[in-house]
């Protein structure tokens, strides 16, 4: 197979020389490294770019107390680019935040929407990670299908606009079509569609303004006509339900969902789980005497995320064994 030349563009592997390598501001920088090990290079290179398009959720989740830190400082601008919060972020546009009274942000349902509960205990790993509508890896099909991937959005949602957990909430649409509805106070009502291609916020995020055109399908009628909108089946998927222990001040509970769940999926892949067992191990650990307590604390730096990485890991696996 011949290789392909990439032509003038670089390709680095050390985000430890990123001060070496950019001796001045670059136009626009995507975060996209999978897990937490997205944290800390998402966090050195704000200084580097004029803009950040960042589509790591573990990133926002863990450290965004430490990105806006680091946007503020450099005067760098950020755009989420999950299609969910770029399609919140650009309703937004000419809105305040103040005038927002609810955000629903939807879930196709994952791979597992038709299939019924009682067969989730001894399901194939090869259904959990098929899904119907997007090409994903398989860290993201696994928590698409247990809707952690949801939970995750909403917690993201609520740093990225500073909202309250109570004015965010999901809706199932299986076709994937509309991505936000947004509800003002004053009682209009934005909803934000495009076909399931990702092509369409990254190049958004990229032409922020600038009036460029993208080649994209005409507009599904049919879809829009079978929306088929509905509130999740919580019996069915119980993560769901951790959107109720949330709470809007500031904690570590948000990071520690996080990373056991980055876990368990793991071993799940590994086939030293079930499929339910990600739910049920992630309740016992977060319900756990010393996780109690450090959930009542406040993040801290990326040392400190790191470390807690180290202890939820082990902590779960011992559980396990």
């Amino acid at each position: 197979m011949k290789k392909k030349k990439l032509g003038k563009i670089k390709v680095f592997n050390n985000y430890n020389s990123f001060n070496d390598i950019f001796k001045k501001k670059v136009d626009y920088t995507m975060s996209s490294i999978t897990g937490i090990h997205g944290l800390e290079p998402t966090i050195q290179i704000i200084k580097h770019t004029k803009k950040i398009a960042i589509a790591n959720k573990e990133a926002i989740i863990c450290g965004w107390h430490l990105i806006k830190k680091n946007l503020k400082r450099f005067k760098t601008t950020f755009i989420p680019i999950d299609s969910e919060h770029f399609s919140i972020f650009y309703a937004l546009q000419g809105n305040k935040i103040q005038n927002i009274d609810k955000i629903y942000l939807t879930a196709s349902g994952g791979p597992l929407n038709n299939i019924p509960k009682e067969r989730f205990r001894n399901i194939k790993i090869s259904e959990v990670i098929k899904h119907p509508n997007w090409k994903m890896g398989k860290k993201i099909s696994v928590d698409s299908a247990t809707m952690m991937n949801k939970v995750f959005e909403i917690m993201e949602a609520k740093k990225i606009f500073n909202l309250n957990y109570d004015q965010l909430d999901i809706l199932v649409h299986p076709t994937s079509y509309v991505h936000a509805i947004i509800k003002f106070k004053d009682g209009m009502i934005k909803i934000v569609a495009h076909d399931t291609n990702m092509k369409i916020p990254i190049f958004n995020s990229l032409h922020e303004n600038k009036n460029k055109i993208i080649k994209t399908d005409q507009l599904n009628i049919k879809k829009l006509n079978f929306l088929n909108l509905k509130k999740v089946d919580t019996g069915k998927f119980p993560s769901i339900k951790m959107l109720k222990r949330l709470q809007n001040n500031e904690s570590l509970l948000e990071t520690i969902i996080v990373l056991a769940n980055d876990e368990l999926v793991n071993l799940f892949l590994l086939k030293k789980l079930n499929f339910t067992d990600i739910n049920t191990h992630l309740q016992k650990l977060i319900n756990m005497k010393n996780f109690i307590n450090l959930i009542k604390q406040k993040p801290g730096n990326v040392k400190s995320i790191i470390n807690l990485n180290k202890l939820v890991r082990t902590k779960i696996n011992k559980i396990i064994n």
